[in-house]
């Protein structure tokens, strides 16, 4: 049953490492997804991976057990191609990439082309050779725009890793002297476009995420509350290397929804020591030494 009350805040939410871990469910990601829709509160789930439609990543999320609409995914591919539409309406591109971003530059009205570009655009893929980067170059030093949907290094794999789209660009930029423009995490183009598509204000916004270096930095710069989870990229050793830091942090999203239960799913940033999860203390310090407990705010 749906409740009546509308809540005035909502959440971004990172998938790989928060969610799931290559084909696994993190556990608890069902239960915190379902509270969420249950209790009418507004989230998008936020992904740098610009291979996928966002019908797609819906019915990967299914087959884990997560049943979602697609209003509530956001991708990069969505972000670069409103962004294009915006600077240039009607444009044209020379893309390196899949179909999530071939739709969606579609979508955005933008042709696809491979001579003379407005913009060379370079998403994930998995057929990226010498010949796609010979022809990109050629177009970026005869005046097509680099641009990336993402610049992280590397993609997380049911085998490991695989070199990301920054990578890619990477290549790109070293040949031809260009600098790429990203739209990704943690670009405030993604993250306040995502904030839009949830008709928030910036301050009843909050950040779900498993890496400081794009989830929880890009939150921190435009002011959202954010909330590090340790079940993926970042853990607690490496927090005291960071200038900036989460307002709270949690083992998994298991323990973030322990935490909203004992105030009635109030938001995070609103819970005080007294209310949070028993096992939960104040972390006070200016460092972030004795970090492994099952939650903590930051928040001095």
């Amino acid at each position: 049953m749906q409740l009546t009350a509308s809540p005035k805040f909502g959440f971004l939410i990172d998938m790989d490492g928060v969610l799931y871990r290559g084909t696994e469910l993190i556990p608890g990601a069902d239960r915190f997804i379902r509270e969420l829709c249950k209790r009418d509160i507004p989230f998008r789930f936020l992904t740098n991976n610009s291979q996928r439609t966002r019908r797609d990543v819906v019915a990967r999320l299914a087959r884990l057990g997560l049943e979602v609409e697609d209003r509530h995914v956001f991708t990069s591919a969505m972000a670069t191609a409103r962004f294009l539409a915006q600077q240039k309406p009607g444009g044209t591109a020379y893309v390196i990439g899949e179909g999530g971003l071939l739709t969606a530059l579609h979508q955005h009205g933008y042709a696809v082309v491979d001579h003379a570009p407005d913009y060379v655009v370079v998403g994930e893929g998995r057929t990226f050779n010498l010949e796609l980067v010979e022809a990109a170059v050629r177009m970026i030093l005869g005046g097509a725009k680099l641009i990336a949907t993402n610049m992280d290094p590397n993609c997380p794999t049911q085998n490991g890793l695989r070199p990301g789209c920054g990578a890619m660009v990477a290549m790109l930029e070293t040949a031809t002297g260009v600098k790429a423009f990203s739209v990704g995490k943690p670009s405030p183009v993604m993250m306040r476009a995502a904030r839009k598509d949830l008709w928030l204000p910036t301050d009843e916004t909050c950040m779900i995420g498993d890496t400081m270096e794009t989830d929880i930095l890009g939150g921190a710069q435009l002011g959202f509350h954010t909330v590090l989870v340790l079940s993926g990229g970042t853990k607690a050793e490496d927090l005291p290397r960071y200038a900036y830091r989460p307002d709270v942090v949690v083992p998994s999203i298991a323990e973030l929804a322990d935490m909203m239960d004992v105030c009635d799913w109030c938001p995070p940033w609103r819970t005080t020591p007294a209310k949070a999860a028993p096992s939960s203390m104040v972390f006070s310090s200016t460092t972030f030494e004795d970090l492994p407990v099952a939650a903590m705010s930051t928040k001095q």
